[in-house]
């Protein structure tokens, strides 16, 4: 029996975002008879699902930070040239450019540049470095690939586009672990000590300036002056945590906000959720957002997300990140009376556009075999 395809899935540091999330949604519905991935991670990494991966026939390699440049192309380099994948996949966005330069060199034939993100106005240097690279992104890969067209267009550019030399993976999700549970919704809460009567609101994902929490406090500072029983959770560790409970605490307002950390039941509290607030100032295609939409909850969404995720667009409602936060406020409570969570199909339209996971798995699998340098049956 023929070994499966070899992946090498180049992660940078994983911190349970919505990237690794899209991965490892993508893994456990691959058949590892015919794929099989081995995980590069960086050393400041601290959320590996090491157990999940291991059990099923995967495996981890340790690799320095990027930071340390000179050192992160040499290790990668000495990898790849000691487990030979067949593939070597870079989810870094405008960083691939360092992993696919190592992988080119240890004679890896088949490289993919993935683009999860695009830019951000608001993070000067971090967005100058990443222009800096994106003439380079298609310098080293063999093969390009994108969550979608905004993304594809912001790290290859448009006349890779027009080419079609870009194949898109859909930031997928097993469509039926979402669907709007009464029970689960009713336990959290209780849990919580919030009644069904009181407005709850949810932000979900990493800790960070992207995800722009400290001004998801500054509308909850205004909102709790509209519904003085409003909640928010926030679902997620990162760096800039401790900031944002600093600022809680200064403000007063540890009796309306919850931290609840990373958590691995993300599709119940969709359901306990009212509303979904989502104030990014960048994104690619945001996975919480499809989730959210699977579960039919109402989202406010900052003008920064691309349209391209809004597929039930009834639930979405975008919001200018230059409205000053009593508009948002306002608009978190217009939501709750717009939404139809129990008898609307919010799960066909999903799957119509793709992002049932098994459906997207098969495809990328398919790809995975159609790129491969072994030899076709």
């Amino acid at each position: 029996m023929q070994k499966p395809i070899q992946v090498a899935q180049i992660m940078g540091r994983m911190m349970g975002g919505g990237l690794e999330a899209t991965i490892m949604n993508h893994y456990r519905f691959l058949n590892h008879d015919e794929v099989q991935f081995d995980f590069i991670v960086q050393e400041d990494s601290d959320h590996i699902p090491s157990k999940e991966i291991l059990d099923a026939g995967g495996r981890i390699y340790t690799v320095p930070s990027y930071k340390n440049l000179p050192n992160y192309i040499k290790t990668c380099k000495r990898l790849f040239t000691e487990i030979r994948p067949d593939i070597v996949h870079s989810n870094m966005n405008a960083l691939s450019v360092f992993p696919l330069r190592a992988a080119k060199e240890a004679g890896i034939p088949v490289r993919i540049a993935h683009s999860h993100s695009t830019d951000n106005p608001n993070e000067l240097i971090k967005t100058t470095a990443k222009a800096l690279l994106r003439p380079f992104s298609k310098m080293y890969p063999t093969h390009l690939a994108a969550c979608g067209t905004l993304s594809a267009e912001w790290l290859f550019g448009k006349a890779a586009m027009r080419s079609g030399g870009i194949h898109y993976i859909h930031n997928a999700i097993d469509l039926q672990r979402f669907v709007f549970n009464q029970d689960k919704r009713h336990a959290l809460r209780s849990a919580l000590g919030i009644s069904e009567n009181q407005f709850l609101i949810g932000q979900i994902g990493r800790f960070s300036t992207q995800k722009n929490q400290s001004f998801s406090i500054d509308i909850m500072q205004r909102l709790i002056q509209i519904d003085p029983n409003a909640m928010l959770v926030f679902l997620g560790i990162g760096d800039t945590m401790e900031d944002i409970k600093k600022k809680v605490a200064k403000l007063g307002l540890q009796p309306h906000i919850r931290f609840m950390g990373l958590r691995n039941d993300a599709n119940a509290w969709y359901s306990a959720f009212d509303a979904l607030l989502f104030p990014s100032l960048y994104e690619g295609l945001p996975l919480t957002v499809i989730e959210a939409q699977a579960a039919g909850l109402p989202i406010v969404t900052s003008d920064h997300v691309t349209e391209e995720a809004f597929i039930n667009k009834q639930l979405i409602t975008s919001v200018s990140l230059q409205s000053n936060p009593t508009v948002w406020a306002q608009t978190l409570v217009d939501t709750r009376t717009t939404s139809n969570r129990t008898t609307a199909d919010h799960i066909a339209v999903l799957q119509d556009a793709g992002y049932e996971i098994r459906d997207s798995a098969h495809d990328l699998q398919q790809w995975y075999r159609q790129i491969s340098p072994r030899p076709k049956a």
